[in-house]
This record gives C-alpha cells, sequence and structure tokens, in this order.
C-alpha cells in the first residue's frame, strides 16, 4: 500500500494514540518524618489507582525524619552563604529509586509531593525556604526532562504545632513560604495538616496538636496528597 501523506498523518495519530495509552503516572513522595510517617498503600496508592487505573500508575517514596531541605536542594547555601557538608545526598538516594522505577516507561505525568520543612524551621531557616522548595521542584523536573511549570507539585503544609514559634522559631515562616509558592502556579497546590496531629498514634498513644499525626491522620494525609495530585492532572 502506498503511504500517501493523509495515510501517514492517520498512523502517526493511531501510533501516538497508542503510546499515550500505555504512558503511566509517575509520583514521587519525599521529605522528613511526616513523609516517612505516611504509608502509600494505605490510602495514597489505591485512591490514584481507582482513577487512573493499577497499570498506569508508579508511586515512589523516600523520605528521612528530622532532616533539612538541603540534603535534597543542591544549590542550598545558609545565610552566610556557605554551602553544607551533607548537600543533595538524599535527592540521590531518591533518584536511585525514581530512576529503575521509570526505566523504559512512557510518562503521562510527574506529580512531586513534598512533607518537609520542620528542621528549617527549627533551624531558623526561614527565610531561606521559598527559594528552596522552588529549587528543588525545579531540580527535579530538570533531571526528568519536564518543564517545570507543568509538573505538579504538592506540598504538606506545616501543621499547627507551633503557631507561636516557641519551639520551632521559624515555624510560620516555612507555613507562609509553603502556600506562597503554591500559589504561584495552577499545578501547585498545598495540603492541610492541621487536623491530623490529634488521636491516637501508630503505637495507641494519644496525641494532641502533635509534630507527628495519628494513624488516621496518615490515612487522611495520603487521600489528600492523591486528590490535589489528580485534580492537577485533570482526572
Amino acid at each position: 500500500m502506498k503511504i500517501t501523506k493523509p495515510i501517514l498523518l492517520s498512523l502517526l495519530l493511531v501510533l501516538s494514540a497508542g503510546a499515550e495509552h500505555h504512558a503511566k503516572h509517575l509520583f514521587i513522595l519525599s521529605g522528613q518524618s511526616n513523609m516517612q510517617g505516611h504509608r502509600p498503600d494505605e490510602a495514597f496508592t489505591p485512591t490514584v489507582e481507582k482513577a487512573l487505573g493499577k497499570d498506569k500508575v508508579i508511586v515512589v517514596q523516600d523520605a528521612l525524619g528530622g532532616q533539612p531541605i538541603h540534603r535534597w536542594w543542591k544549590q542550598w547555601k545558609d545565610p552566610e552563604g556557605k554551602k553544607p557538608a551533607q548537600s543533595g545526598d538524599l535527592y540521590d538516594r531518591l533518584m536511585g529509586k525514581v530512576k529503575p522505577a521509570i526505566k523504559g516507561q512512557k510518562l503521562a505525568s510527574v506529580s512531586f509531593v513534598w512533607m518537609q520543612g520542620e528542621r528549617d524551621a527549627n533551624m531558623g531557616w526561614g527565610d531561606l525556604y521559598e527559594e528552596a522548595i522552588v529549587g528543588l521542584h525545579a531540580q527535579l523536573a530538570k533531571d526528568l526532562g519536564r518543564n517545570p511549570k507543568d509538573m505538579t507539585f504538592v506540598i504538606g503544609r506545616l501543621s499547627d504545632f507551633d503557631m507561636n514559634n516557641k519551639r520551632y522559631r521559624d515555624w510560620t515562616k516555612v507555613r507562609k513560604a509553603q502556600i506562597k509558592v503554591a500559589n504561584s502556579n495552577p499545578k501547585f497546590f498545598w495540603v492541610d495538616t492541621d487536623d491530623l496531629n490529634d488521636g491516637k498514634n501508630r503505637r495507641g498513644k494519644e496525641i494532641k496538636n502533635d509534630l507527628h499525626y495519628s494513624a488516621e491522620g496518615y490515612k487522611t494525609l495520603g487521600k489528600r496528597f492523591a486528590e490535589a495530585c489528580l485534580i492537577a492532572i485533570g482526572k
């Protein structure tokens, strides 16, 4: 059969549609202790799989409690302009999980879910936080070959743990930075956690306005993360 321009165009459209049909949605979850406490299989993964299809979803999580953002964002410098010794090592660890998970896969979308900031608030680095999370998101987008403006970013805002900044001096600064960044792009979102740190924790202990979340709080967090991602994707 002779391939004329109209036939060729039709074939290309069919092939393109087929490729999109097999493309997968990547969800990268990272941060410190409250991300580490979040178990994707409890609520996050089931929610996105129900909306998108189990065979269309890749979920990668890597988190470590008590860590500042400079262990992910490689360009971070302290208030004196000095770069810390540990810089970007946890980002490299995260990518060590992401790259094998997406090898050979076509990606329909990438969503970055971030739950961190407690350590930076405690260290008094609130003024540096906005640049850091924007930089981290852009760093990830570049490494994955995505346009930062089009790559979903879901930020878990710090809870109401220390609204008077008595224990963590830049707590409210970090919260404000998170909201500001989330409001800067239609594909960026922030998730409320103020109601997640009361109740019984995973050890059965009753907590109230805690730094960490209750067992049910972590499930709710996962569902909220998933719902924000799906809105950004358009599902």
